[in-house]
């Protein structure tokens, strides 16, 4: 099995082209860039920030396989590959086991509502025998506020001890931290990711293995300082800044804003545009979010 990640992981924004299709060299030089300048311990490929669902598979796939051809390190990388069909989130976590991903990241089946607890566990089995045949780490995602279907911390205990092998951790996008503690808590070495920098600094008293953030494709510089030294006043200072950047962000349509900072952090306009049903910051929405950002440490990072 892979060598599992940790610490400050990015939820890669997804470049496109003005026909809407993923540009893939850009999307490739960002995770290079990533993984070099831009801080990050690793990478979740294809996540909310990177607009998955708004692609169809095959443009899914397709991404996967530029990625992987690419010779960015796969074993620094997971990659999403939830779907609301099982046959998708099957074919999407098959190919991220046999291109060589580090582990795939999986959203429950999100469109019916009101999924009882065995027949949500069910389908995560299901994806689950598929992974297990190749031996691929799997990680839950756990963001209800986009789902409407949550796993709750019973049903992530019952599918820790079925699937022990294969199943090593989740990602808490709630922003409910009570919710990461508690499985931390009650599942020692099962790898809890909450979707804030601002988690960093109780690292070790929570027990958390990292972060995973959209924020961290523009601040995972300050933000890895924090990581690496939880407990002196530069890492808590670090974390503050860190965070201080992904307020500024959250002010406006996440993925917006964050494509927007990419944009000029790369001085590339290519990188302000998202995908369908998600818009563009408007031009007073842009002005007001330089201001909010030239407020904090961002100027630092830019080019």
């Amino acid at each position: 099995m892979c060598k599992r990640l940790h610490g400050v992981i990015a939820a890669a924004a997804t470049p496109l082209r003005a026909d809407l299709s993923i540009d893939t060299d850009r999307l490739i030089a960002h995770c290079r860039w990533l993984l070099d300048a831009g801080g990050c311990d690793g990478i979740n490929l294809l996540g909310t920030t990177g607009e998955a669902t708004s692609f169809s598979l095959e443009q899914r796939l397709a991404a996967m396989q530029a990625v992987a051809a690419s010779g960015v390190p796969l074993a620094r990388m997971m990659v999403g590959t939830g779907a609301a069909a099982l046959q998708d989130a099957l074919r999407l976590t098959a190919a991220a086991a046999d291109l060589g991903f580090a582990g795939a990241l999986l959203l429950p089946p999100f469109y019916y509502k009101g999924i009882d607890a065995e027949s949500l566990a069910d389908y995560v089995g299901a994806v689950v025998a598929g992974a297990a045949t190749r031996q691929l780490p799997l990680y839950l995602y756990h963001i209800p506020q986009n789902t409407g279907v949550p796993f709750p911390v019973e049903v992530v205990a019952r599918l820790r001890d079925r699937h022990r092998d294969i199943l090593v951790g989740l990602k808490d996008s709630s922003g409910d931290l009570a919710y990461s503690r508690e499985l931390a808590r009650r599942l020692p070495g099962f790898d809890v990711f909450p979707s804030s920098e601002g988690s960093l600094v109780e690292l070790r008293r929570s027990g958390f293995a990292g972060c995973i953030s959209a924020t961290t494709n523009v601040n995972g510089a300050i933000a890895r300082q924090g990581w690496l030294q939880p407990d002196t006043e530069a890492g808590r200072q670090a974390v503050a800044e860190a965070v201080a950047i992904r307020e500024a962000l959250g002010r406006f349509p996440l993925v917006a804003s964050v494509k927007w900072a990419l944009s000029d952090m790369k001085r590339d306009s290519a990188w302000a545009l998202p995908s369908p049903p998600l818009r563009a910051l408007s031009g007073i929405e842009q002005a007001a979010l330089r201001v909010a950002l030239d407020a904090t440490a961002y100027r630092r990072l830019v080019r």
